[in-house]
């Protein structure tokens, strides 16, 4: 049977450089069952240690969680990418992990901690996440469909670190599954704004930094079960699956 999920596919962990450290799962679990999220997507800048343990937080409840990274691209374009299983996101990290250079400076950007369900602290990721891969936007979306994940394009409608604002435009073959927005535009002034996007699947999410933000902006998607395969449909609006614009 089809129904309707709340959905929060944007949401950050204490491991990301620029998110609070009370970000980490149990927390962030707690405040998304608080605001009746039914599937959250975890995706920290470029790493997903924590992934795992909010996994394991949200285990006995209803909140689906999927597994996810918001990845940088050599042309610093976000993007996020989203999987069914924690095995496929692994497999996306070591390639992530071959292309992502330098060190991070916790003075500057910030303490990235790998935070278990019990808020004890597993170790300190030193890599420099808030920085690019050198992998091109084409081809890391190649590497997301090969793992069976989404590719959504971050923020389309920030002035940095979006798609449209590092390369100017979105071609009809791009292979982006969905594109994100942020609640600031929202889905009528952006229909509006991007009317040649008209083929593309519009998402809000929180893109959550602090606790009190998750939950804050929430895709309301028809779908019969919380999974990538049923997200994809939705995205194709197929099979009765769709965004719910009108919210």
């Amino acid at each position: 049977m089809l129904k309707v999920f709340n959905c929060d596919l944007h949401v950050h962990t204490c491991l990301s450089p620029c998110a609070e450290l009370d970000m980490h799962p149990m927390p962030l679990v707690k405040k998304a069952l608080e605001t009746e999220l039914n599937i959250i997507a975890i995706c920290d800048h470029n790493s997903s240690a924590n992934v795992p343990y909010v996994i394991n937080a949200a285990r006995g409840s209803n909140l689906k969680i999927l597994p996810g990274m918001e990845i940088t691209t050599i042309e610093e374009v976000h993007l996020l990418a989203i999987f069914d299983s924690v095995s496929n996101l692994a497999l996306m990290q070591n390639i992530i992990d071959q292309h992502l250079k330098g060190e991070n400076d916790e003075d500057s950007f910030g303490v990235q901690a790998i935070v278990n369900e019990k808020g004890e602290v597993e170790g300190i990721n030193n890599q420099l996440l808030i920085g690019a891969t050198d992998i091109s936007l084409d081809k890391l979306i190649g590497y997301i469909h090969q793992f069976e994940g989404l590719a959504i394009a971050a923020h389309i409608d920030r002035e940095s670190f979006s798609v449209l604002s590092q390369l100017g435009f979105i071609d009809d073959n791009s292979g982006f599954d969905a594109l994100e927005i942020t609640p600031r535009t929202g889905f009528e002034q952006a229909r509006i704004k991007y009317p040649e996007l008209f083929k593309y699947s519009f998402i809000i999410s929180s893109d959550s930094h602090f606790v009190k933000d998750i939950g804050s902006a929430i895709t309301r998607i028809i779908l019969q079960e919380p999974s990538v395969a049923e997200l994809k449909m939705a995205f194709k609006k197929q099979n009765g699956r769709y965004v719910m614009e009108q919210q």
